[in-house]
């Protein structure tokens, strides 16, 4: 049974508008193994809670134990709308930030620090901001009258229109530990609030932010210019994109015929019929049903199902291509050296390039005159000279160069005799000499 759940709080007329038609649609449509119905929570145990094929998250932003449920559920396979993950990781001023970075316009924001230290912090914890903060370039760059809003808050909560730097001294002093914005105020012309499900359903409403909440969906509202419609539906998918929400609302403030996005950061929207109104109410209830019931057709038990953003998926991708690049350039570097090694000595156990080529080089010596190697010839070269002046006037310097002459009366005997080294002769010299490329050998043999 793949069941949709809806998780909700104090609002009344939305789920079970919803519920309802959810299992209408499922008994229109003769779906199979499939119900809504509100989310009930007995327990929660780690990784396991696979009982809801999808929940319709409405109130977890309120009650920090759904949003540990919702996270334990999603990772259990659950297909959480919204993502519980980005939902906990995102908040309006960064909102802006990516605005921006994608081409979405938004007004001139700045983070301001909290008013009041945050508990368990003092003098010292804020070693790392300039004193004064510079207030000054916030103010030239934003302008009075302004709005003060948290930087992750919601629902038009702790937003203020301020209106002169005195008058923002004294609002930011209320808001006691909120992380506040400083944002430009955007005279607007038209403004609107618009549901965004997936990144294919928009639902473009006329809004007066300025009236009473019940009053604020606009009913019969002035015509609007149709290339100003279709910019704010291309923002919206643009930016319901870039943040992986399946439902969402963003509002726009429209200046001089541009649409400045104000606020897009809504995982939970006012979706009561007293105050969006009927048309509002009914479009969001069956849009919503739609997008459940595909979710639920789409549900893979045991498997991520949640929805990721581009913002996310684009460094995750980015890093798996270069992953797979640096891999054929690794194996490609390695290989001679092991195809070299299992040529020379197929039947040797871990032997080593550089031990063939000793044996080799003394073979050499035996046909011809007894050579040094390149790095010893430097060493007898570079002590020659040295042994040479010590042995005319100091004789009691023998000590110093007897070594190099053991080494050349060593070599001239192997040139009498045949060039055969002992076992343990012809391993030392590759343990002691490189250690690094034998054990690279031995790795790429294995």
């Amino acid at each position: 049974m793949r069941k949709i759940g809806i998780l909700f709080g104090q609002e009344n007329t939305f789920p079970q508008a919803f519920i309802d038609r959810v299992n209408q649609r499922i008994k229109d449509e003769n779906i199979k193994d499939m119900m809504a119905e509100a989310v009930s929570i007995e327990t929660v145990e780690q990784a396991k809670s696979d009982e809801y094929a999808v929940i319709i998250d409405r109130i977890s932003q309120d009650v920090p134990f759904y949003r540990a449920y919702l996270k334990n559920a999603a990772i259990t396979g659950t297909a959480v709308i919204n993502n519980p993950f980005w939902w906990s990781a995102d908040e309006k001023f960064f909102n802006n930030a990516l605005a921006e970075k994608i081409g979405v316009p938004v007004p001139k924001t700045f983070i301001l620090p909290s008013s009041h230290r945050p508990p368990d912090t003092n003098e010292n914890s804020f070693r790392n901001m300039k004193f004064p903060f510079n207030w000054e370039k916030m103010f030239d760059t934003i302008g009075f009258p302004a709005y003060m809003k948290p930087h992750d808050g919601g629902g038009w909560k702790s937003v203020y229109r301020v209106e002169n730097p005195d008058d923002l001294w004294k609002k930011h002093g209320e808001t006691e530990n909120l992380v506040m914005m400083l944002q430009e105020e955007i005279d607007f012309k038209e403004y609107f609030r618009c549901y965004v499900l997936g990144t294919n359903k928009v639902h473009i409403m006329q809004y007066e932010p300025r009236n009473e909440h019940h009053l604020r969906y606009v009913i019969d509202g002035p015509k609007v210019d149709q290339k100003i419609l279709d910019t704010v539906h291309d923002y919206c998918i643009k930016l319901n994109q870039a943040l992986g929400y399946d439902f969402n609302t963003v509002e726009f403030a429209v200046r001089d015929g541009i649409p400045y996005a104000i606020d897009f950061c809504n995982p939970a929207p006012d979706a009561d019929i007293h105050s969006v109104g009927q048309d509002n109410f009914d479009w969001i209830v069956e849009n919503a049903a739609t997008m459940a019931i595909e979710k639920a057709k789409q549900y893979k038990k045991g498997q991520m199902n949640l929805t990721w953003g581009s913002f996310v998926t684009d460094q995750v991708g980015s890093k798996k291509a270069a992953a797979k690049e640096a891999k054929p350039k690794k194996a490609e570097t390695k290989k001679p050296v092991a195809k070299k090694t299992t040529d020379k000595k197929p039947s040797a156990k871990k032997a080593t390039a550089k031990g063939d080529d000793k044996k080799t080089a003394l073979k050499k010596v035996a046909a011809k005159k007894p050579v040094l190697k390149a790095s010893e010839a430097k060493k007898a070269e570079t002590k020659k000279p040295v042994a040479k002046k010590t042995t005319d006037k100091k004789p009691s310097a023998k000590k110093a160069t007897a070594k190099g002459d053991d080494k050349k009366t060593a070599l001239k005997k192997v040139a009498a005799k045949k060039p055969v080294l002992k076992a343990s002769e012809a391993k030392k010299p590759a343990i002691k000499k490189a250690p690094a490329k034998s054990a690279a050998a031995k790795t790429k043999k294995k």
